[in-house]
């Protein structure tokens, strides 16, 4: 067995799965989850009629692209907490409806959204459903961007708290309660990147409304932070490794 798949099997085994059975609860968010990417589908109007309309609906594609990842992202995260813990209480139902909920809401507005950014980018060759009146509308639409991202990852970080609050009763070994807290840690700081986005966006509203150019794109630009998660998830592991020792 190669190294990487003897951690793999070593990761698996420290890290059992307490949900080994669908509920009620995770068949219906599943459920819901693909309402909305079908959401994401039948926004397009029409069927193709002709060679132009087919080329048009081809250039949605993108659009449609990535707003199937981001609605994955969450689908998996939840699915994969879901796993972890197993939890079916009163608080686990809240969050994973209110987590449906928002998903259900901010469908459309994340279409609009990609819409908007790939128009811009290509310079209209791939079209948007509707249009920027004012340069004021693109920080507009990062606020509504970020305030869907950010309402979504304080979900999740919401339900990992949850599963940490319940670790007595769970009983998570040493390393499902480092995993714990990495989750915690991942969610937090997407939920702060994507807050820090919001203020930009707001702050260019009120008082750069003639600005263009990188200033208008900085609460895009914010996101590229997450790339960061990787190095800072090393360090923060071996920050809680570290305590334990000591302890």
């Amino acid at each position: 067995m190669s190294k990487t798949s003897e951690e793999k099997s070593n990761r698996s085994a420290v890290l059992p799965e307490r949900g080994d059975k669908t509920t009620r609860l995770e068949a219906f968010v599943d459920a819901a989850f693909a309402f909305s990417v079908t959401l994401l589908v039948i926004s397009g109007d029409h069927l193709p009629r002709s060679v132009d309309d087919l080329i048009l609906a081809l250039k949605a594609v993108p659009t449609f692209a990535a707003s199937f990842m981001l609605i994955l992202m969450f689908w998996t995260a939840h699915a994969e907490w879901s796993r972890r813990y197993g939890l079916d209480d009163a608080r686990t139902r809240q969050l994973s409806l209110l987590l449906v909920f928002l998903v259900l809401i901010f469908v459309y507005p994340l279409r609009m959204f990609f819409a908007s950014f790939f128009s811009m980018v290509t310079n209209g060759w791939l079209p948007a459903k509707f249009s920027i009146a004012t340069w004021g509308d693109i920080p507009a639409l990062f606020v509504t961007y970020g305030v869907a991202n950010g309402a979504l990852c304080l979900v999740m970080l919401l339900l990992y708290r949850h599963a940490w609050n319940s670790r007595v009763v769970l009983q998570l070994s040493f390393e499902e309660r480092v995993a714990s807290r990495m989750s915690q840690f991942r969610w937090a700081f997407q939920l702060f990147v994507a807050t820090l986005s919001v203020l930009i966006a707001l702050l260019t509203l009120r008082f750069g409304s003639e600005q263009t150019g990188w200033v208008l794109g900085l609460p895009g630009y914010l996101y590229f932070a997450i790339g960061l998660l990787w190095p800072l998830n090393t360090w923060y592991e071996r920050r809680l490794h570290a305590q334990s020792s000591l302890a």
